[in-house]
């Protein structure tokens, strides 16, 4: 059974998805960019405002589901440049710690949605 999570403390979605779904212990939370929930407008000053906005984000669809970022097993970065990777990694790292950081892959795409330069999904369990 398929459990739809939402909150208004995440940006709502601007397509046909939810912001994650919960089947039985595990989340599967959808990518998140950086729009700030309460405008909806983009934080992106620059890779790590606009990175940190995503942790963020990522982070109430979490605790929307009882979860937080120790729950993460998968995560999936995407960018428009690879050439961000160090910055945006330095920001990412700053939610895990070496010891049980989730499994992760980080591809670079030829666009994101908005024309980010960052979104991030994760697959949590319980």
């Amino acid at each position: 059974m398929k459990k739809v999570i939402e909150t208004t403390e995440a940006p709502a979605p601007i397509g046909p998805y939810n912001q994650a779904i919960l089947v039985d212990n595990t989340l599967y939370a959808s990518g998140q960019i950086a729009l700030n929930p309460k405008t909806m407008e983009l934080v992106n000053e620059d890779i790590q405002a606009e990175t940190t906005q995503v942790m963020k984000n990522l982070s109430e669809v979490l605790k929307a589901a009882g979860m937080d970022f120790t729950n993460v097993v998968k995560a999936t970065i995407y960018l428009a440049d690879m050439g961000d990777f160090i910055l945006v990694n330095e920001v990412y790292g700053g939610y895990f710690n070496d010891y049980d950081a989730p499994a992760r892959e980080t591809v670079q795409v030829a666009q994101l949605p908005k024309n980010v330069r960052v979104e991030i999904s994760v697959i949590a369990i319980l």
